[in-house]
């Protein structure tokens, strides 16, 4: 058992939180600070320990489509993301059958039915929410060189001659923040759990855990970077505020730079979500910050599964043993011949 899942531990058996009853309306996010007051722990904090999905949010575009120019995400009442989701329903289906495999293209990734998202129902017509016109800003050429040479050092990940030559998440070690808690077709579930002074996370997605300090102490010095960052919380009224920085730009979101900066906003919406905003800053990569945002839906049943992505899993060795064998021409290895 390493450090991080006994300081998790700690943190589950010193809390004492009060749960927030999910039939209670504590408003939507842009009325958060005028709405009902949220449970407290017994220490004083709202209350949002439990577990969260946000399963619903796949198939939902980053940025707003083409086809959607000139409206604004308010602008989607219920009736009109009813409308959007006919043809994201049908995209996710059709998308499903091919990673479950078919007769023409046999993946062996599983039934389709495997796959979380099949009934989703999507909250945002998109989720880019800053700028207005919901698209990233354009990179920098600093940025766009980085960029660049990162898509390179990957050039070999499809026929790799080394681990090394594969991405992270291809070797079990990181999703990355915030790609860790975006909506993908399995792995969506998320868990919140308080203590006096602290809020940890923990992802299914690679099982990593974030523990959250709330007592404004400072961030380490640059030099120490992390692939999950260092984050540092307050909270501001009802609202869970997280900034993160010091991430290692291996693990960097969208190959940002090691200045990078997040700052997470966890707002109570009603009915037991919470709207996650994750703005970025980063002068060296982008031209101007931005942010995104989404719901988390609060589920009992949405519990995290264990991501066992080590454990007996032969993809990584038999990758590369493949790649071996397409070299020499002798085809598909032996199942004996994987390295060990």
């Amino acid at each position: 058992m390493n450090v991080r899942h006994l300081v998790v531990i700690a943190i589950a058996a010193s809390a004492a939180a009060c749960a927030p009853d999910a039939s209670t309306p504590a408003g939507s996010a842009a009325a958060a600070a005028g709405a009902a007051r949220l449970p407290r722990t017994s220490w004083g904090d709202p209350a949002i320990e439990g577990t969260y999905t946000n399963k619903d949010e796949y198939g939902t575009p980053f940025e707003r489509p083409d086809a959607l120019a000139g409206k604004r995400r308010e602008d989607f009442g219920p009736n009109e993301m009813k409308d959007l989701m006919v043809a994201r329903t049908a995209a996710g289906r059709a998308s499903a059958a091919r990673i479950g495999g078919s007769r023409d293209n046999d993946t062996g990734a599983g039934p389709p039915h495997w796959y979380e998202y099949l009934d989703a129902i999507n909250g945002r017509p998109w989720f880019v929410s800053e700028p207005a016109d919901g698209k990233v800003p354009p990179l920098t050429e600093e940025g766009r060189q980085r960029g660049q040479q990162a898509r390179q050092a990957l050039a070999k990940r499809d026929a790799p001659d080394t681990y090394t030559d594969m991405s992270l998440y291809d070797r079990c070690i990181t999703l990355g923040l915030p790609n860790s808690m975006m909506p993908m077709i399995y792995g969506n579930a998320y868990e919140i759990t308080q203590s006096p002074g602290f809020v940890a996370i923990r992802y299914e997605m690679v099982h990593e855990t974030r523990v959250i300090p709330l007592d404004g102490s400072p961030h380490p010095a640059p030099a120490l970077g992390f692939l999950m960052g260092d984050a540092r919380g307050h909270w501001e009224g009802d609202t869970l505020v997280v900034e993160t920085t010091n991430i290692r730009e291996p693990a960097a979101y969208r190959n940002a730079s090691a200045a990078l900066k997040i700052t997470e906003r966890f707002t109570p919406a009603g009915n037991g979500t919470l709207s996650w905003q994750v703005r970025f800053d980063d002068p060296a990569t982008w031209t101007a910050p931005w942010a995104f945002e989404m719901p988390l839906k609060k589920r009992a049943d949405a519990a995290p599964f264990e991501y066992a992505c080590h454990e007996g899993n032969l993809g990584l060795g038999n990758i590369l043993s493949a790649a071996r064998a397409v070299e020499r021409g002798a085809g598909v290895p032996s199942a004996s011949s994987a390295p060990r």
